[in-house]
Parts: C-alpha cells; structure tokens; sequence
C-alpha cells in the first residue's frame, strides 16, 4: 500500500495574515507596556532606568567613586542588557541627572547636561562624566542580599535584576510619564518626608482612608518653586481614583514699576514664556508692557522682568492675563497607571499603591532577613567546624599530612559535614595556627545574638513592621527635604478682553463719506479740518476712550463694532472698513457711536422710528455684522445719541426734528428699550410728506440744556423756556421753528 503523500516543507510556516498580525500586535503592545513605557511600582523604574542604574553600579560608579565618561556608561548598557540606540539611552541618563526635571537625581551629571530653558541642550556623552547620587543608595543597597530575581541578559551570557530592592516608594518621589500602546502614564513627583509619612501611617493603620493618607501627603512636589493652585477637594479626588489633574502657577513679584517673574511651573520654558509674551506685545495685546527682559543666571535660574509703561499698572490684573494665556500657569495631567506585583498594568490609588508598595518592601525585606539569616547559619556552622579544629589542631594537621584523601577522614573522625571539612582544608596553615579559642567563641555568640534577632523579627509580623517603619524614618531623615512646590488655593485666571488691556486715553473716532476710518488722540480734535482722500470727506465723529469700542452702523441697520486702539492713527488716511468688517454687496457704512456696554443708546432712522438700546447690543464679534435696525424702505440710519447712564430716562428728554422744520420735544421714557428692531415712532410725518419730509436729527436734553439748531451757517438757541412751545407727546406732529429756520442741519446741546 502507498504511503500518503505529505506536503514538501519549505522552511517556513503558513498561517492566515489575519492571525499573524494580531498576534504580532499583541505581543508588540506587551512589550511596549511592560518592557518600555511604564514603570513597576516596586522601584518606579522603566526597564532602561533600572539597566543605567545597575550598569553604573557595576562599574564602580557610586557617590563616592570618581565619575567616568557618559559614553563608558551607555556603551556598556546598550552592550550588555539594553540593545537599543545609544541617543535614546543617553537621553534616559540625562534625564535622570537633571535636577530640574528629576525631583530626587539619581546621577550626578558633570559637565553639560541641559538647563531648564532647553532641556535637550545636553552635551554629547563623549564630553560629560556621571556617577551615581548618594540616594541611588536607597535602590542599591540591598540588591546584593538575595532580594531581587536575576533574568538572563539579551544574549543569556549575563544576568540582570529583574527589579531593583527600592527601600522608598521611588515612583512617587520622581514620577515619571510615558506612552505605551493604548495606555499612558503619567505620576508626578512628590517630597520624600511626606511620601515616609504617608506611607508610615498607612503601615501603622492598615484601614486608614485616602483622605487619611491625604493629610500627610497633600500633592505633588515638583523640582521648581511654582505654586500648585489646584483646590484641596481636586487633589484628593486624584489620590481617590488615580486620575485628575494639578494646576501650577508661576510666582513673581514687583521691583519698583516693573514685574519680576522668579518661578515657572514644571519643565516650563523660560524662553518659551518670553516668546509668548512678546508675540501679544507685537500684536498689540499687551500695551501695560514696554518690553520683556530675560535675566536668568546660575544664582536666579529663573527671571524674567517685565517692563510696564506706567508704575500705575494694575499687576495682579497683568499676570492674571498672562497666567491665563501663557505657559506661566500650566496644567499637569495625573495618571497612576502602573506595573503592579502581579505585572499588569493598572491605575492605582494612592492607598492602592502604597498598600501594594508595602507589600512588596514587606516581600524584599523577608527576603533580605533570610538570605541573612542563611549566612548567618552557614558562619556558625563552619566556625563550629573551626572550632573542632582547633581543639584538635595536631591531629588535624597529623591527618593532613599523611593521608592521600584527607576530607572523608576528617569526616569521619571529627563528625564534621562535607562544607565545614572543606572550609578547613582551604583555611591556611598559618591562620589556622593563629586561631584563638576566645575569639572564636566571641563570634560565635554574636551570631547567635544575630540569629536569635533575625528569626524574632521573621516570625513576628509586628516585629518586620517595626523594622521597616525605622528604616523609612531613618532614609527620610537622611535623605529628605523641605517641600519646594508652595500649596496655594487659587482660582484659576482668566485673560482680559482687548477692550480691558488698552490704556484708557482720550480719542477721536473719525468717519468719512466712504467708509474710511481713523483715530486720533484726544477730544479737542476739529475733524472738518483733517485731509481726506480725493473725493472724500467727513461722513461723522464721536468721543471715544481708547480701551472701549466703537460700533458702526451700515445702511442695511446691521451694526459692526471694533476696539478703538486697533483703528489706524489719523496722521494718514486711516483705511476701509470693508477691511476689517463684510458687510453685504452695496451697504454703505452711515454712524458711529462709541461708549461703555451699559450706556443707553438711542437708534433712529430718517423714517422716524427709533428705540432706546444698551451699547452692548451694537457689539460683535462677527465680520458680517448684526441684525440691529428694522429699516423701513429708503430710509437711512440717523447719528446714533449716547446718553449719560448717570441720568434718569425721567430727567431727560428727546428733541426730534425733521427737513420740514417741524421739532418735538417729550420724555425720553416715552421711547421703549429693546435690543433690536424697527422701534416706535418718534414724530409724526404725514404720509404724503414722506418722500420729502424727513427727521433730520435729533438730540438729549438734561434739565436746563439749551437746544441749538444749525440752518446753515447760523444757530438759534432754544432755551428751557422756549423749548415749552414745542413739547407734546411722542408721534405727534410738534411744532413749526420759526420762518427762516425751518431748514435744519442739525441739532446740539448746550
């Protein structure tokens, strides 16, 4: 019978696409989370920080050891246990030597290693040198006790800890962030004295709360004296659920006139704050500021003066501005998402980490007492055999000498084990002869004592509690310090509109017949004079202040506004509103009016209708405009009257005149307030007069105010008394001016 035919082997697998890439992309994703981008919560270290660490501690490269060259370093953990590019490793090391960027270094970098300006303006690791930091200790003291376990290198010629036997919660006193592949992280940096205290506390009270632990470890720390604004109940619900953010405030103070910043937030750049501000200031939306000045140096890492035009200057209003719109307040994002001791991924709280965390010193430091204790077994196991020896040291020596195979006789005749019989063949002659009985003896009972202490301490949990509470107090008092980041409960800023940034000075606001606008400074400024294009000429003219805006109004009764600083100044032609604004094909720009939001604005058109509305409602932000007016047809939009807010609508009252010669004169409250519309009628203008009678113009009266009417190049005065013969009641016909005045130009106050 033939035997069935096999498929030919090529040397390779088939398996569907579809398989392979997810499988690829899990096993990718896994390595990136727990290999590269997040930290293990026992050390706080990535898989790159824990290889420089202990590479440099196998190179001899402690606190107290003379540095050697970075690219010593880097050389030997690419070589060794991180194959990798060298810039990237090189960059994890720098990053770890800065002391402004790492809360707690764990190297001492000499030589360039970048400034907080520019933190990768690092010198190139054949230039620096580098050591360890004397609290790289606290990660290093016990690797070397049976605490961690070892793996295999890359190439499986070396071993390498798995993780390092951290004797402090090092995630927390130096954060960390980093990216992995659907997950983040992102754990700020805290003070070593408050992290000791917290995490006492919660091993003395296993049960103790969040907001318990809270007490003793109330925020972050960052290496910078920036203040941390973020409200107390906003910090806690970080440490409750992992999650959250920290706001930061830089902190500045006031020489003479000027403003002097001495604090930036976190990994904040100086040059990049001063960017910022000067691009307002060549915008010209910080005109408090005549320059900005950057006068750091090694005693004032960070100062940065500002140069206000005035020492009235409002400085708090200022910086308000500037924490609001620059990087001088930022916001740090929080995310507890570590490495735990089951090696998963997870966002933990703060009574979660440092509940885990304990555990896992709990775990190291069991480990470390039993390795000790082995050792300490072994010791007095061979110092018996020691012992034995000496008491029988001639016929030690007698069996040496004379028999070919001296270890099983030695066994044999002094009950010795295989390990104390082989201790003393390597022993010396010559020590062995110096070998005193006393000081044997004298060993042995302080391995005892060691021994009878290391097995109390292992079978009491309250004991092992005990020791490494003191062993966290003893590593706060030795490496600890005072809190640097200030807790100050602030509300977060907010930036001023253009209209609150401008100085206030006195301008004129000029309008042409062809829509070209201009300002110029001060009120004592005579428009009629000015030069304007050829063919043009002054259309209207209003006061304004050079922080408020002004509103225009085109012939289609929609409104435009702007700031009055940003207009162009009235030494030339000034330029086209259709520059600034898009008003629809064919409108025409017809009134002006300037003021504050809250003053009361009468609107009329030359129909004679009209309405009372706030300025604010002229406003916009919008290149097209606003809806404002109701025009009716033919019509056209009337100068528009500011009236003092100061006054009563009762005080004051409303004269309207039309081309007819025709005045009235009533209440002002007689006119409703609305926010748009046609409004009411003003005066009444008979139907079959409407083509060519008109209002003309109008104006506000306060008690005792002279009405002036204009015909031409004459005035009449209208006093109080005089203005009685004219007063009726709002849409009535009003009186008829004089002969010889019933052609009005215009109307004014006096």
């Amino acid at each position: 019978m033939d035997s069935p035919v096999r498929p030919a082997f090529h040397g390779f697998e088939q398996i569907p696409l579809k398989e392979y890439a997810e499988k690829a992309y899990l096993d990718y994703s896994m390595y990136v989370v727990l290999d590269r981008a997040l930290p293990f919560l026992g050390d706080g270290l990535k898989p790159v920080q824990r290889r420089i660490i202990y590479s440099m501690s196998e190179l001899g490269l402690s606190s107290s050891s003379k540095p050697k060259k970075s690219a010593r370093t880097v050389g030997d953990v690419i070589g060794k246990f991180h194959p990798h590019g060298d810039s990237a490793c090189y960059e994890a090391m720098v990053l770890m030597a800065q002391p402004f960027s790492y809360r707690y270094p764990l190297i001492d970098g000499q030589g360039n290693f970048g400034s907080s300006d520019d933190p990768k303006s690092f010198a190139a690791m054949r230039y620096t040198e580098s050591k360890l930091t004397p609290i790289a200790e606290v990660l290093l003291g016990e690797l070397g006790q049976g605490t961690v376990d070892w793996d295999p290198n890359f190439d499986g010629t070396l071993e390498e800890p798995t993780w390092l036997p951290a004797r402090l919660p090092h995630l927390l006193l130096n954060g960390t962030t980093g990216i992995a592949v659907g997950m983040a992280t992102d754990v700020p940096p805290h003070n070593l004295r408050e992290v000791v205290n917290a995490t006492v506390h919660l091993l003395d009270n296993p049960k103790a709360t969040t907001q318990e632990l809270c007490e003793f470890l109330p925020a972050p720390d960052y290496p910078t004296e920036a203040e941390i604004i973020s409200p107390r109940r906003d910090l806690l619900s970080i440490y409750e659920t992992g999650n959250g953010s920290v706001r930061a405030r830089g902190v500045y103070k006031k020489e003479g006139a000027n403003i002097v910043i001495t604090a930036l937030p976190h990994q904040v750049s100086p040059s990049k704050v001063i960017e910022q501000i000067a691009a307002q200031m060549r915008n010209k939306k910080l005109p408090w500021l005549e320059d900005v000045r950057d006068e750091s140096d090694h005693a004032n890492p960070t100062r940065i003066v500002l140069i206000t035009r005035s020492s009235r200057v409002d400085a708090e209003q200022l910086m308000g501005h500037l924490f609001a719109t620059t990087d001088i307040e930022r916001t740090f994002r929080v995310n507890f998402n570590v490495i735990g001791l089951n090696g998963r991924p997870q966002v933990k709280s703060l009574r979660a980490f440092l509940t885990e965390w304990l555990q896992f010193r709990t775990d190291t430091v069991t480990r470390r007492l039993k390795y000790r204790l082995a050792r300490v077994e072994r010791r007095l196991h061979l110092l018996d055999g020691l012992l034995t020896a000496f008491l029988n040291l001639d016929e030690v020596i007698r069996i040496i000498r004379s028999e070919d195979e001296p270890k099983p006789v030695l066994i044999a005749r002094f009950d010795l084990s295989e390990e104390q019989a082989e201790y003393i063949l390597e022993t010396k002659l010559r020590q062995l002869a110096r070998l005193e009985e006393m000081r044997i003896r004298e060993e042995q009972d302080k391995l005892d004592a060691e021994r009878d202490r290391l097995i109390a301490t292992l079978g009491s949990p309250t004991k092992l509690k005990r020791l490494i509470r003191d062993e966290l107090i003893a590593d706060a008092a030795k490496f600890g310090d005072d809190r640097r980041s200030p807790l100050v409960e602030r509300e977060s800023a907010q930036a001023l509109s253009e209209t609150e940034l401008a100085p206030s000075e006195p301008m004129t606001v000029i309008l042409s017949e062809k829509g070209w606008i201009r300002a110029a400074k001060g009120h004592d400024v005579n428009a009629e004079t000015m030069s304007y294009r050829e063919g043009d000429k002054l259309l209207a003219v209003t006061n304004a202040r050079s922080n408020q805006q002004v509103a225009f109004l085109g012939s289609d009764g929609r409104a435009f506004s702007t700031v009055v600083h940003s207009l162009p100044s009235a030494r030339g032609n000034g330029e086209p509103l259709t520059g600034r604004f898009t008003p629809a094909a064919g409108t025409t720009f017809q009134a002006l009016v300037a003021g504050e939001p809250a003053t009361p604005v009468v609107l009329l058109t030359s129909h004679g209708y009209g309405f009372v509305t706030r300025f604010e409602n002229l406003l916009s932000r919008q290149k097209a405009g606003k809806s404002m007016l109701n025009l009716t047809p033919q019509a056209k939009v009337l100068t528009p009257i500011a009236v003092n807010a100061s006054e009563s609508a009762e005080t004051l009252r409303l004269a309207v005149v039309t081309t007819a010669g025709h005045l009235l004169v009533y209440p002002l409250s007689e006119l409703p307030e609305l926010d748009k519309g046609k409004g009411n009628k003003l005066i009444e203008i008979p139907k079959a007069k409407l083509g060519t009678e008109q209002v003309v113009a109008a104006a506000v009266l306060s008690a005792g105010n002279k009405l002036l009417v204009q015909s031409g190049a004459r005035t009449m005065t209208l006093t109080v008394a005089d203005l009685n013969d004219y007063v009726g009641k709002r849409a009535s016909r009003g009186g008829l001016l004089p002969r010889g005045w019933q052609k009005v130009d215009g109307l004014s106050v006096a």
